[in-house]
């Protein structure tokens, strides 16, 4: 068990509360320790981490406001619910999105899927072409595309309800006006589209039903429906193949974030069902992250 500090005498130095809720979020395994307790500690005072270093520096001291909300917030983190969830915000990209129970917290390796989507929509010899994201969770991939390629159009689907009431809040706090969301299953999703798509893209569930995650922030709090993808984890992808050959025109290009060991088996799928010049790309540490395809 993460041990209890006793409430340190107030008004505290803001140094000293980053330095010891740094040392409770170590005891409790809590990955980067340090930065997690500067972010917590800005979200309490309102400010960046950049600026509670300041303070730390400057041996300021914390209002006792921010230091009574900061201590419930410091036990939920100690028993690994999600940094995200306790500021209520996640940064992908050039965004903060609004996450918390329900939808999946984007993450950093999600990015460069984002990064590879875009690049193949700017590349596209059109005034406005049209990408879509299915099963946008939070709407990360289809809002990084959005305002990084304000020419296009952008379609974003998303099935589950809970997830769908933080879509809708993050496209309306970015004002992305290029894009269109729908609740749909990604199986029948924009019809309309059919054979006009230049980008597929998607972030689908592909753990495989017996893999029990190794990151508690996952295995407890992200929802099985965004993570669990059937026996193998490509189910998923199999109807995204499908799918994205019904929407996509000649041309076309699909990009699938996967886990670090399925590249092999996800271009098989796609090979199999016809798309061209699958390859897959490495995200930042080096894993296998995310395959890309062409429509014949």
């Amino acid at each position: 068990m993460p041990e209890t500090l006793s409430p340190p005498p107030s008004p505290a130095l803001v140094s000293d509360l980053v330095r010891d809720t740094a040392r409770r979020f170590a005891g409790a395994g809590v990955p980067d320790a340090q930065v997690d307790a500067e972010l917590l500690v800005a979200h309490v005072l309102e400010t960046s981490r950049g600026g509670v270093q300041a303070a730390s520096v400057r041996g300021d001291r914390m209002p006792d406001t921010a230091a009574t909300a900061l201590a419930p917030l410091v036990d939920r983190r100690c028993q690994r619910e999600p940094l995200q969830h306790l500021t209520g915000v996640a940064p992908f990209r050039s965004l903060e999105l609004a996450v918390g129970p329900g939808v999946f917290v984007p993450r950093p390796e999600t990015e460069m899927v984002a990064q590879l989507a875009i690049d193949a929509l700017r590349a596209v010899a059109s005034e406005s072409p049209i990408a879509v994201d299915l099963g946008t969770g939070s709407g990360a991939i289809a809002l990084a595309m959005a305002t990084e390629v304000p020419h296009a159009r952008v379609f974003a689907a998303e099935n589950s309800v809970d997830a769908f009431i933080w879509t809708k809040h993050n496209v309306a706090r970015v004002g992305a006006d290029n894009l269109t969301l729908a609740f749909a299953d990604l199986a029948v999703a924009f019809p309309e589209l059919d054979g006009t798509v230049s980008v597929v893209a998607s972030n689908p569930p592909y753990v495989p039903d017996d893999a029990i995650p190794r990151d508690p922030e996952v295995r407890l709090y992200d929802p099985p429906a965004a993570l669990y993808g059937g026996p193998d984890g490509l189910d998923a992808v199999r109807r995204l193949s499908e799918v994205g050959l019904r929407l996509a025109h000649p041309g076309g290009t699909i990009v699938i974030e996967h886990g670090e060991w399925q590249g092999a088996a996800i271009r098989e799928i796609l090979t199999a069902d016809g798309w061209r010049s699958a390859a897959t790309h490495q995200d930042l540490t080096l894993r296998d992250r995310a395959t890309v395809a062409v429509r014949p």
